[in-house]
């Protein structure tokens, strides 16, 4: 995900009671309905909430590919252009030109 975007879903998870409710309990579907933007079936996204005693790392992937993403890729579709395509209308939905997105 973005860094910028990232930053509004959490600026906005912290202002707003019942997105990150949301957030927490269906992380896709909330940001799709926030987005107006459907993502693929196989893009799974998770929230974790830190607390005072509990923090968390995210770790880039390794750079290894499984049996089941060299398919992908070597198929040349699937997750990767719907993320492509998620990210494109994220961009759209940040430049705010009408205003319209919630996350602004």
């Amino acid at each position: 995900m973005e860094p910028g975007l990232h930053a509004k879903i959490v600026d906005r998870a912290t202002r707003d009671a019942g997105f990150r409710a949301r957030l927490l309990s269906d992380p896709k579907g909330a940001i799709e309905q926030e987005l107006n933007v459907t993502m693929s079936a196989s893009l799974t996204i998770e929230v974790h909430e830190s607390s005072a005693t509990t923090a968390h790392l995210v770790l880039p992937p390794d750079g290894k590919l499984s049996e089941s993403d060299l398919q992908t890729v070597a198929g040349g579709g699937g997750a990767a252009d719907d993320l492509d395509e998620y990210k494109a209308k994220a961009r759209a939905a940040n430049a705010g030109a009408s205003g319209s997105s919630s996350l602004a």
